[in-house]
């Protein structure tokens, strides 16, 4: 099986605007009750995973669980993952989506650090 690991979780970017963006995910975290659930993560790496799991076939086919046992998400990038990178791939860039549309994209670490998770693990989400 292949395994996949995506590297600095809370630089991921979710577009629309930031304010709506907010709205959405605030919604979905004060769905919960405490002890009960539904349990909605507030830490990027989570709410990525938990981005990919719905896009998956994870209740109904055991490969969607087998596929999300593959998946690893890191919040920055891992000492043993540093360096360069694999042939083929590239970092990336935010020019052409600043230019395209400008105010119109949030990162993953602000809602985060705005749904109030803990930004002892990342920056904080200020950047």
């Amino acid at each position: 099986d292949d395994k996949v690991i995506i590297i600095n979780a809370e630089k991921a970017i979710v577009s629309g605007r930031p304010r709506s963006v907010l709205n959405t995910y605030h919604k979905k975290y004060e769905l919960n009750h405490a002890r009960k659930g539904p349990f909605f993560p507030r830490m990027p790496d989570m709410i990525l995973k938990r981005a990919v799991r719905g896009m998956l076939p994870y209740q109904k086919i055991s490969s969607g669980r087998r596929a999300l046992r593959n998946l690893r998400v890191e919040i920055g990038c891992p000492a043993h993952l540093a360096g360069e990178l694999p042939e083929g791939h590239q970092h990336g860039d935010l020019t052409k989506i600043r230019k395209a549309m400008p105010e119109r994209f949030i990162r993953l670490g602000d809602i985060s650090a705005d749904l109030g998770a803990p930004t002892h693990r990342w920056d904080g989400g200020e950047q």
